[in-house]
């Protein structure tokens, strides 16, 4: 049986993301002010048609899957991302860094943007803040640290858009946010994951010594509609 995170943007849109859901019962989609990501009940050849003539615009759109496959021949990639799925598998975490860590809204969205910008962290844009639970760590009236929530689902969470200023590296924000999510996630009954960059070695050591374990390898792939 497979593994809800092996189809974890389907499952997400089906279940803890629905609200954000675009789509039928073989093909769904963010909005992409929220998010690029689309997904497809079956990785099938003919669900990836349907969602070249299902989607309202031509991209581009981000589809993961676990290890690698073939993209039909209607979608062109533009860019393939070697990642990591990792799970976070320990029966007790440390509490967060007591540090003033403020719930990001709307006003903020401006800086949310600017620093991811800045950062890369991942596929963030004007509406991801939809997704929910984003807290930051300012230095003055400036954002210089942020973490969210992104796919949610059943009773997985996935953080995401974990990211520092440069400037502001080494003074133990991200790990702060991190395990404020983390234990937020768990104190509601449910199991932290995320997602990495496959060659992010810094990071992933990281997160590993929060408690995250590798689950699988998966790819990004970037892609729009070949017309």
């Amino acid at each position: 049986m497979e593994h809800v995170l092996d189809n974890p943007a389907w499952n997400a849109l089906i279940s803890g993301n629905k609200n954000l859901s675009y789509g039928n019962d073989r093909v769904k989609y963010f909005d992409p002010s929220v998010s690029p990501f689309v997904a497809f009940s079956e990785n099938t050849a003919d669900n990836f048609d349907l969602l070249y003539d299902l989607l309202p615009h031509d991209g581009p759109v981000l589809f993961v899957t676990p290890g690698e496959i073939t993209i039909p021949g209607v979608w062109k990639v533009l860019r393939t991302i070697r990642g990591v799925q990792m799970v976070f598998d320990v029966l007790r975490s440390e509490e967060a860094p007591q540090l003033d860590l403020v719930q990001l809204t709307d006003d903020h969205i401006p800086q949310m943007l600017a620093l991811t910008n800045l950062t890369n962290p991942g596929p963030f844009a004007a509406r991801t803040i939809d997704f929910g639970h984003y807290q930051g760590i300012f230095e003055g009236d400036k954002l210089v640290a942020m973490t969210g929530q992104r796919m949610h689902p059943f009773n997985y969470a996935e953080v995401s858009a974990v990211c520092t200023h440069p400037d502001n590296t080494g003074k133990g924000y991200a790990r702060a946010l991190l395990l404020s999510h983390v234990n937020r996630i768990k104190a509601a009954g449910e199991i932290p994951f995320l997602h990495v960059r496959g060659d992010n070695v810094r990071a992933i050591k990281v997160y590993e010594s929060l408690g995250f374990a590798t689950r699988i390898n998966v790819s990004f792939y970037l892609m729009k509609k070949d017309k």
